[in-house]
């Protein structure tokens, strides 16, 4: 798997650590069925199933896929920095403890550290689309 080309914008979030504003990301009010993956290396990152609306400007989820995300503590002390296993791109920062579902769960993400696979429906099957 290799990296793909980030713009400017994309550098800035996902290797250096920074923020999007909120409410301006693609997938913030986003709820298709798919596969996120990781915007730097294409990494297969969380389904749809987990993404749920946080209320707090960048996509929410309350769970990942099994060992692709993950938990560092971050610069500032108390919050913890969720990175994709496989390159380390920056995704954004996970919380506990808040309520929003059985998991407790929250992982608040930058749009643009992800990209987006849907799942398409033929005769009865899933497909993703490749």
């Amino acid at each position: 798997m290799g990296y793909n080309k980030l713009s400017p914008e994309e550098e800035r979030v996902i290797l250096y650590k920074g923020t999007e504003r909120p409410f301006t990301g693609k997938y913030n009010d986003f709820f298709e069925d798919g596969t996120y993956h990781c915007k730097c290396c294409g990494a297969a990152l969380y389904k749809s199933n987990a993404k749920f609306d946080g209320h707090c400007g960048w996509p929410s989820f309350d769970d990942e896929i099994d060992g692709a995300v993950k938990r560092i503590p971050d610069a500032d002390g108390r919050r913890t920095e969720i990175v994709c296993t496989h390159c380390g791109a920056h995704l954004g920062h996970v919380f506990l403890g808040e309520g929003f579902t059985d998991k407790n769960t929250r992982h608040c993400v930058n749009s643009i550290s992800l990209s987006f696979t849907p799942i398409i429906r033929f005769k009865g099957q899933d497909k993703t689309k490749k």
